[in-house]
This record gives structure tokens, sequence and C-alpha cells, in this order.
């Protein structure tokens, strides 16, 4: 019987070694020239219902608001929108955001790519003193519910956001206090 101990692989020269690791996205704050590319990633998820049909032109002039994922060189492969609403006067409540249009391509979901945009915008929203974030989601909502957020009312969210929501879509809405 012949036996053999199993052994590391050989470790790659240092000048492989760029070419043995994959990319590693980065999340950046979008730039209007980003609008055609938020769009058509967006595309499929409006046409599902997941998400509203957004012109690109609404992209660019909304690019500040946008998070996207890339892999250096690749197509923006997710993104998010964090709008900003001011607290209600009388309410004694600050300031909280509102995250919107939140979507991973298709062929990055399940690599943890919504999860590096929503600990992107969490930490956004913390730099810009956010007392808390809101969301409505047509579906599950399961990244959101594991970072945090909790289902919550209409009542409690920006009166302006509230009012938008299309009952028709019958989404949740979930908060997360910062």
């Amino acid at each position: 019987m012949i036996t053999a101990t199993p052994r590391p692989a050989p470790q790659p020269h240092a000048s492989q070694s760029h070419v043995l690791r994959p990319s590693t996205p980065s999340v950046r704050t979008a730039r209007q020239d980003d609008a055609a590319a938020l769009a058509e990633l967006s595309r499929p998820f409006a046409r599902s219902g997941a998400l509203r049909e957004r012109p690109a032109s609404l992209y660019a002039a909304h690019a500040a608001d946008f998070l996207v994922t890339q892999v250096p060189g690749g197509p923006v492969d997710g993104c998010v929108g964090l709008r900003v609403h001011a607290g209600v006067p009388g309410e004694g409540r600050g300031p909280v955001g509102v995250l919107y249009n939140f979507c991973v391509a298709g062929h990055r979901q399940g690599h943890g790519v919504g999860a590096g945009l929503l600990r992107a915008a969490l930490a956004v929203a913390r730099a810009q003193s956010l007392g808390a974030l809101f969301t409505a989601t047509t579906g599950g909502g399961g990244l959101f519910l594991r970072h945090g957020f909790v289902p919550t009312t209409a009542r409690l969210a920006p009166p302006a956001w509230a009012a938008s929501l299309d009952p028709r879509r019958d989404a949740r809405i979930l908060r997360r206090t910062l």
C-alpha cells in the first residue's frame, strides 16, 4: 500500500500573483456618466416589477445619490441610491435617509456585492449623521433584515417619500435606526 502526505499547493511567483487573484469590486459614488449603466442595470428589475422604471436622465440628475460597485475596468455590477430627507419640524427628529433603486446584476448576486453596497450605504448614512434609514421592498428583504432593518409603517417614514409609494406594488417598509 502506498500512502502520500498532502503538500500545500505551490505558491505563484510574485510576478504571477496578479494573474491568479480575482479582481475585487470597489464601491464608489456614481458620476453623471454612469447614468446609462445605471438605467441598464436597473431595467430587468423594473421589468419584473421590483423597481420603478427610471430614465437615464433621472439617474444623471441624481448621480450623487448613488453608490455603485464594479470590478476595475468592468461594468457597474450594483447600485443603491441614498436620498436624505430633513426631519419633520416639531417632531424633534433629525434627518433620515431612504435607500432606493437597490439592485445587483444577476451574475453577481450571491457573491456579497449587495452586502458590500449596503455596508457602504450605512457608513455614508452614519457619516451624514442620519438618525435612521428607510427602504421599501417588494421582495422578502432578507439582506436588509440581516443588516438590522425591521418592518415599520409609512407613518414613521419621511412623509414625502411615504406619499410617493405606489400602494399597488404592496411594498414592505423597513427601517434601521443608526
